[in-house]
């Protein structure tokens, strides 16, 4: 599974985003997971896939504190979420608040995982990184 592509999604109310349908054809089932990003975005896994990372994750030392910080942002703000059958799924609030998503949101693959994005963010995002390589 690759997720790819970049779409242009609107809030259909309370959070409610339509999940476009080939980055759908790549889950699993009906849930995904969704947790904070990197640069203000949030990031989407298959189910699946996740539960594999999520082994990966937990096998540093604990008191690491550098590993601590990093358990704690993933997930304390980890969901899974479900998708209904118009394709349609809620973001939860502290998620929201976290990628400043209000009515519309770009949704990026990234590969292995995709992520969503503020169309500000991501717009600043392009604009400071346009010239590096």
């Amino acid at each position: 599974m690759v997720f790819f592509g970049e779409y242009q999604v609107n809030l259909s109310g309370a959070g409610r985003f339509l999940l476009p349908k080939r980055i759908r054809e790549l889950l699993k089932g009906n849930t995904f997971i969704l947790t904070k990003g990197f640069d203000g975005s949030l990031s989407g896994y298959d189910k699946e896939d996740w539960e594999k990372r999520a082994t990966d994750l937990l096998n540093p030392p604990l008191l690491q504190p550098v590993d601590l910080k990093e358990r704690r942002e993933i997930f304390s703000a980890l969901n899974y979420l479900e998708i209904d059958d118009q394709g349609r799924f809620v973001i939860p609030k502290n998620l929201l608040v976290y990628a400043s998503l209000s009515n519309e949101a770009v949704i990026i693959g990234v590969g292995d995982h995709f992520e969503i994005w503020s169309p500000e963010k991501w717009r600043e995002y392009n604009k400071k990184n346009k010239n590096k390589a």
